[in-house]
């Protein structure tokens, strides 16, 4: 799956997503925490970890 893709059935922005991924991101909605996860099928610990 694309980044596009991904964000257009998350519905949040490619922008957003992409600094998610990069882990740049300070914080997340569990809205959209939940909606990724619906997507991608997986659990919260399958994308975090805590360092």
């Amino acid at each position: 799956m694309t980044l596009t893709a991904l964000a257009d059935e998350v519905g949040v922005t490619v922008v957003n997503l992409s600094i998610l991924k990069n882990q740049r991101a300070k914080a997340i909605r569990f809205s959209t925490l939940t909606a990724l996860c619906d997507v991608l099928g997986c659990q919260p610990g399958d994308l975090f970890a805590v360092e």
